[in-house]
C-alpha cells in the first residue's frame, strides 16, 4: 500500500473509534496536528511536504495510530526498519525481565540514560542508584570507569563509535549533543574521538573484562548481550553474562 492508502484507510479507521459513521475529515486531521487543511490534502495526494519525526508524531496522534500503525509509517516514510520512536515507553514488563536475572542487567534510552536495572547491577555498579545515572558519561568520564574496565582506552573508543552511531542515527536529538559536549571534555576522550572515527551499531557479544575487587578478587571477563524490545527500540536492554577466562590455565 502507499502512504495515499494507509492515510486514507486510517482515516476511516480513526472515524470509527470517535463512533462516526464515516471517516474522519481531512479537515479535521489539520486541525489535530496544526497544520493547514492543504498541507495534509497534500500529503495524502503524495505531493512534496516535509516530514520529521516530530510531524510524524503529530500525525499518529491525529490519526489515534496504535503501536503497529505507527511503525508502518515510519516505515513508509522513511523506508527502513520499523522503528517507534514515539510510543509511550511502558517498562514494567522489561523491568520484570531484567529484575529476573542474578547477573546484572539494566535498560538505557537512546542516550544511555539508566532507565532500570536489578539488583545484581546496583551491587556491581552503584553508580546507577545516582539520580540521572548516565552509562556514557560514566564509561567516558569518571575515574572509576577507567580503573574498573581493563583497557580503558579501548572501550572509550567503543564507546565513542556507539556515540557516533546514535548522532547519525539521530541527528535531531538536542540530548545526544549534549552529552556529546561533555564527554568531550575530557582530554582523553577528545582525543580518541578525533583518532579514530569509527561507528558502532550495539555492542551485542562484545567481550571485556572488568576489576571490581568488591564483587571478585580476580578480573570478571563479561559478555554483553543487547535486546531491543519491539515496540519500544529506543531502549536497550543489556544483560551481563559471565563467561570463563580464556587465558586462564586448563584444570589438572
Amino acid at each position: 500500500m502507499e502512504l495515499s492508502d494507509l492515510l486514507r484507510a486510517w482515516r476511516v479507521i480513526a472515524g470509527t473509534k470517535l463512533g462516526r459513521d464515516k471517516p474522519l475529515p481531512q479537515t479535521e486531521v489539520a486541525e489535530r496536528m496544526g497544520v493547514s487543511e492543504r498541507w495534509y490534502r497534500s500529503l495524502e495526494s503524495g505531493g512534496p511536504v516535509s516530514l520529521t519525526p516530530e510531524v510524524l508524531s503529530r500525525l499518529s496522534e491525529a490519526l489515534m495510530l496504535g503501536p503497529d500503525e505507527r511503525m508502518a509509517l515510519y516505515g513508509q516514510i522513511f523506508g527502513d526498519a520499523p522503528m517507534n520512536p514515539w510510543a509511550t515507553a511502558d517498562l514494567s514488563a522489561l523491568t520484570s525481565l531484567i529484575e529476573a536475572q542474578s547477573l546484572p542487567a539494566y535498560l538505557t534510552d537512546h542516550a544511555w540514560n539508566i532507565q532500570g536495572h536489578n539488583s545484581a547491577m546496583a551491587a556491581w555498579f552503584p553508580w546507577v542508584l545516582e539520580p540521572g545515572a548516565n552509562l556514557m558519561r560514566w564509561a567516558l568520564t569518571t575515574r572509576e570507569a577507567r580503573e574498573q574496565y581493563v583497557d580503558w582506552p579501548l572501550h572509550a573508543e567503543v564507546y565513542l563509535a556507539l556515540l557516533r552511531f546514535a548522532l547519525v542515527s539521530r541527528p535531531e536529538s538536542v540530548e545526544l549533543s549534549v552529552l556529546l559536549d561533555e564527554v568531550l571534555q575530557d582530554k582523553e576522550v577528545r582525543e580518541a574521538w578525533d583518532r579514530q572515527p569509527h561507528i558502532v551499531a550495539y555492542r551485542q557479544g562484545h567481550h571485556f573484562r572488568l576489576s571490581l575487587p568488591h564483587i571478585s578478587a580476580e578480573e570478571l571477563v563479561l559478555e554483553s548481550m543487547v535486546l531491543i524490545p519491539a515496540y519500544h527500540q529506543d531502549i536497550r536492554c543489556v544483560l551481563l553474562v559471565r563467561r570463563e577466562d580464556p587465558e586462564a590455565p586448563a584444570a589438572g
